[in-house]
């Protein structure tokens, strides 16, 4: 008996079925059932089912109501193993990694879906080619060889598995949706922006901020028009170079007041106005869609509805339902903690085991008490600040914290040298000449960036521009750490959603290092514990025994607002 289970939806909308040995190949006859709902409730047994994509099939079994303990994503891991051969941007979909393996033409992967507000999900968006059953057994099995390839089998193993986990996360959280009160969305926006004149003009707010605005510049001027803006402070006889609000405020000149007001004001209008509470909230839910893994760091994104992007008063409209509370859990300086779990520095890792304020502990050990200069010194290492000031604060952490250091310095030269850099659990960053357009505009290296195509398994990009393998050197320095934190995220969720399971909480998002928990008032004390046992386990799967804490700081609040 096993409890691993192949799937694939058929072309006639039934569904084949086989279990799988420990090859990965089948271990017993192929079954056919006319319904994937019914065909997988029936299999309570099964702890683990395969499947081409969990996008297409775990939308349709969560619309019924069925559940399942855990995945494998095959289109989701042939991107990671593609990513740690160094054949990063190749074609993903399990259709491409069939042909590859079969030795034939490799299609290309089908072009993005764009979000549409109010979607419940990519149900009946096209998909990539069917792939039958057989065929994609081939392919997992293949798969699992290629896992017993890599540099560290079993970690790489853990992320494909975590990676899967994020993705019947962020389909569960697309269905939940985040709990939303339409009316104080409204409420807030009448106390900001005033009324709504008819035609879709701007608000009153906006409408009497422009006039100040002109007003100021004693000619008619819009303020949404930065070309315009920049003329006429021209004219006002002052330089500035765009109507960012760091460059403006420090302006002498009656407009900037209204100005910066009126920007602050309009973003809020055009990304959270009542256009978009139309379109994206609806039944009290706010549904974007998340997407797990969606950038190269394995941070998530969502795709339409900006849910990583909700300013703090029009958090306001996140409310709990009656008798429910929002449990709000904020990872404490995450990165610096897996900055000490991966380097495996003593001093760093001990300073990191205690749950107190670790920049002030890093202070006390290097930087006499300065907590601010401690603060900039940690994350000038993870980010490259190697001049001025951060030249000499990093010069300080390094002679405290030696391994630290020199392991995103190590990955800064790997990164310059075109050489593949690594999360501690395997996933890759992608070569300079083989990273897609997503990764090399987050690596800020320009799209005509001349480079070689990379000679061999391992990346190497000979003729790299110097700027450019600058840029990719700091991003590599970043990818360690950010990405291993995504990884160790990933596994907290997976913990995560175990533990709300058992109870009626309702995981409804995730933000880098921030989880929001939707609970029933008296189950708020579990989640809380929760949270801190999934922390604790996360960190000892993904990074092994070490002294390394990843304390969370957690509010239990009926509005998202009062969390900060």
């Amino acid at each position: 008996m096993t409890d691993r289970w192949a799937l694939a939806p058929a072309e006639d909308g039934g569904v084949q079925l086989a279990p799988l040995g420990p090859d990965g190949l089948p271990a017993g006859p192929v079954v056919r059932e006319p319904d994937l709902a019914a065909a997988v409730r029936g299999r309570p047994e099964v702890m683990r089912w395969v499947w081409r994509s969990t996008a297409e099939v775990y939308p349709r079994l969560l619309a019924t109501g069925v559940r399942v303990e855990r995945c494998y994503d095959i289109e989701d891991a042939e991107t990671l193993l593609l990513g740690h051969e160094g054949r990063s941007g190749e074609p993903r979909s399990a259709a491409a990694a069939l042909a590859r393996l079969r030795g034939g033409p490799v299609p290309p992967d089908p072009p993005q879906r764009a979000a549409e507000p109010g979607a419940q999900s990519p149900l009946f968006e096209p998909q990539s080619a069917h792939v039958p059953l057989a065929d994609l057994v081939e392919v997992y099995a293949e798969q699992q060889r290629r896992h017993d390839r890599s540099a560290h089998p079993q970690r790489m193993r853990l992320l494909t598995a975590a990676e899967s986990a994020g993705m019947l996360v962020a389909a569960e959280m697309n269905r939940a949706g985040l709990p939303w009160s339409a009316d104080v969305h409204r409420r807030v926006l009448r106390e900001l922006l005033g009324e709504r004149y008819a035609g879709g003009g701007e608000p009153r707010r906006l409408a009497e901020l422009a006039d100040e605005v002109s007003a100021a510049f004693g000619r008619r001027v819009r303020p949404d028009l930065p070309a315009e803006v920049i003329k006429a402070f021209a004219q006002a006889g002052i330089k500035v170079g765009s109507t960012r609000r760091w460059e403006i405020e420090s302006v002498d000149h009656p407009a900037v007041k209204p100005l910066i007001e009126y920007k602050k004001l309009y973003r809020i209008w055009v990304a959270h106005g009542w256009s978009w509470l139309q379109d994206w909230v609806r039944d009290g839910r706010f549904r974007p869609e998340f997407l797990a893994g969606g950038t190269v760091t394995g941070r998530w994104v969502t795709n339409g509805g900006g849910a990583l992007q909700i300013p703090k008063v029009i958090r306001r409209a996140v409310v709990a339902d009656p008798g429910w509370r929002l449990v709000v859990a904020d990872a404490d300086q995450m990165e610096p903690r897996v900055l000490a779990a991966i380097s495996r520095d003593p001093g760093l890792m001990e300073v990191a085991g205690r749950e107190t304020d670790l920049y002030q502990s890093v202070s006390d050990r290097a930087f006499s008490g300065d907590r601010a200069q401690a603060k900039l010194a940690v994350l000038g290492a993870v980010y490259g600040q190697t001049s001025g000031d951060g030249l000499k604060n990093l010069a300080a952490l390094r002679r405290r914290f030696p391994k630290a250091v020199a392991y995103v310095d190590d990955a800064a030269r790997a990164g310059e040298e075109g050489r593949l850099v690594r999360t501690w659990l395997g996933r890759t960053c992608p070569p300079a000449a083989g990273a897609t357009d997503d990764s090399a505009e987050e690596a800020g290296i320009p799209q005509d960036a001349p480079v070689d195509a990379p000679s061999g398994g391992d990346g190497w990009v000979p003729g790299y521009a110097s700027t450019n393998a600058r840029a990719r050197g700091r991003f590599a320095r970043n990818f360690v750490v950010q990405g291993s934190a995504a990884d160790w995220a990933l596994l907290l969720l997976a913990a995560l959603r175990q533990a709300c399971a058992r109870i009626s909480a309702e995981l409804v998002f995730f933000q880098h290092d921030e989880v929001i928990v939707h609970c029933p008032e008296e189950e708020a004390e579990t989640v809380v514990a929760a949270i801190r046992e999934a922390s604790d386990l996360a960190g000892r799967l993904t990074f092994g025994e070490t002294p390394v804490r990843f304390p969370f700081t957690t509010a239990v609040v009926e509005c998202y607002a009062d969390a900060k």
